[in-house]
């Protein structure tokens, strides 16, 4: 069914100043990444003329994306989320600039180039799940879909220009200026970054230590079906699509025995399809939901991978190319906003974090597999080989739906009322145990235990460890539910976790309780005897 919202236009983001702001830094801020790449290959081959050193360098900016992405998100949600980004980027000027300034001394080398593009490589994976998180932060949920294809329209306009003004620079001047040029590009995103003002939660409790943390966002993506989802159909889909972009120069070169003017052109064409796909994505989805998008868009990607596959005339690969940029748009947007609201504010920048781990991982291997396969068999039989297995795989993700996942209100509902103690009890105290009392008549039995098991399922991921409900033999109809969590702390930040989502939940369950009064809930705290000769006095025969 199409979305009753109205829809948002595709620049409508760009009118909130912060977010406006943002967008332009992180785009002259990529552009100077595309700059450093162009200029770091170009020294790499003029110092050692190995197709492997100059491979290298791309492996040392992508590795740490996937080696260092979920360390990042888990540090995104813990800390100070501006503050750690303005970190972030000054780490980034200081290695951008001793590369600068190595490279201008003459003391530049291959090796330490490759360390310095892996430090680089390292900041740009620690920034990439706060700065995706941001984009949620500034624009309200109707506006999140097109911000997000605007922060891919940044993308593409980025690779369009940046390897095209690297060239230039360092034809014109050298690597060295081009390295000093990528350094200057962090400015403008420190800047905004340090103008901005965010707007802070009011949580009076401590933060989350960061291995609890990073448990706590590798249970909730485990738990979360919905992310899941998400997550599966992103890698039915990059692994086979890397293929197009991963073999594109080859044909250029060997099968259409062209030159660089040609792939730039070709690029030039997927990433104009992209910006008018994004344009054009606002109308679509008032028409049809992701769950038709998508697999529209995936087929006739495939196409385009044929068309690359057999046919050599330059004005249809244009035309394909164009298709391809379109369709590659529609896929990107529709999994990274589904990723966005389909996970609550604390946990979601650990869960991108795990999505551009499924993307880069998918991109990188997938790459790697069609590489071989078209050095073993042709790019032809590569890329048609991906053309299929792009289609087979998104017939099997088709029951993994993203309309569910961009249909979730995860917003904070705290509707909870503080649990009720006797005196204050330690934030380390634990276990703690939750039972909620319903009594449900027999007619109602199986809808209410439908409905407690989806609740029980929010319940882990907000923290519970074990959950389970059981119904008194003695008095069928009288159930009682259980959830226990590490400590009292967990359970005081399960209440400020609580979803619209799960308040309507428990709306549905209290209308199936019969009693005038309330389910009735209690809190149990574990009890350890305050003696411990008390305990050694127990295990003496």
């Amino acid at each position: 069914m199409p979305s009753e919202a109205p829809a948002v236009g595709a620049w409508a983001p760009l009118r909130n100043s912060g977010f406006r702001a943002l967008w332009l830094a992180v785009l002259a801020s990529n552009i100077g990444t595309w700059v450093q790449d162009v200029a770091a290959s170009w020294f790499m081959s003029e110092q050692t003329g190995s197709p492997l050193m100059v491979a290298a360098v791309q492996s040392a900016t992508t590795l740490p994306v996937v080696a260092f992405a979920l360390v990042a998100g888990t540090l995104a949600d813990i800390v100070d989320r501006r503050r750690y980004l303005i970190g972030v980027q000054l780490w980034m000027l200081f290695v951008a600039t001793l590369v600068a300034l190595a490279a201008h001394a003459g003391r530049l080398d291959a090796w330490l180039l490759l360390c310095l593009t892996f430090a680089l490589g390292t900041g740009a994976a620690m920034a990439m799940p706060a700065q995706a998180a941001l984009t949620a932060d500034m624009v309200p949920r109707e506006a999140l879909a097109p911000a997000v294809a605007l922060s891919s329209i940044g993308m593409n306009i980025a690779r369009s220009i940046g390897p095209a003004l690297g060239g230039l620079v360092v034809a014109r001047f050298g690597a060295a200026w081009a390295f000093s040029l990528n350094a200057l590009s962090f400015l403008g995103l420190v800047f905004v970054l340090w103008q901005w003002k965010q707007s802070k939660s009011a949580s009076a409790l401590p933060a989350e230590s960061f291995g609890g943390a990073l448990r706590a966002g590798l249970r909730y993506a485990i738990q979360a079906g919905e992310f899941r989802s998400v997550l599966i159909k992103a890698a039915c889909f990059f692994v086979f699509a890397s293929a197009a972009p991963a073999l594109l120069a080859i044909v250029v070169r060997q099968e259409l025995s062209a030159g660089a003017g040609t792939y730039g052109m070709l690029l030039g064409f997927i990433g104009a399809g992209a910006i008018g796909g994004a344009i054009a994505l606002p109308k679509l989805r008032k028409q049809f939901d992701a769950d038709k998008l998508v697999p529209a868009a995936t087929l006739l990607y495939a196409l385009t991978m044929l068309v690359l596959a057999g046919i050599r005339d330059t004005r249809i690969l244009c035309v394909a190319m164009l298709a391809n940029g379109m369709t590659w748009i529609t896929v990107l947007s529709s999994l990274q906003t589904a990723a966005h609201v389909s996970v609550p504010g604390w946990v979601r920048a650990r869960a991108l974090s795990l999505y551009i781990v499924v993307f880069s991982a998918g991109m990188a291997g997938g790459s790697l597999i069609w590489g071989t396969l078209a050095q073993q068999a042709g790019t032809g039989v590569s890329l048609t080989v991906a053309a299929v297995s792009t289609v087979l795989a998104g017939i099997f993700s088709l029951r993994f739906r993203l309309s569910v996942a961009m249909g979730r209100d995860t917003t904070p509902s705290a509707h909870w009322p503080r649990p009720a103690v006797a005196e204050e009890v330690s934030h380390a105290r634990g276990p703690v145990l939750v039972t909620v009392e319903y009594l449900i008549d027999p007619a109602d039995r199986e809808e209410f235990l439908h409905h407690i098991h989806l609740l029980g399922g929010t319940r882990r991921r907000d923290g519970a460890v074990q959950w389970g409900v059981m119904e008194d033999a003695a008095q069928p109809g009288r159930f009682l539910e259980y959830f226990i969590l590490d400590s009292w702390l967990e359970h005081l930040r399960q209440h400020e976790r609580v979803t619209h989502e799960e308040q309507h939940l428990q709306d549905k369950l209290r209308a199936l309780h019969r009693d005038a009064q309330p389910p009735s809930v209690r809190h149990f705290v574990g009890a350890t005897p305050s003696s411990p000769h008390i305990v050694a006095l127990e295990n003496v025969p």
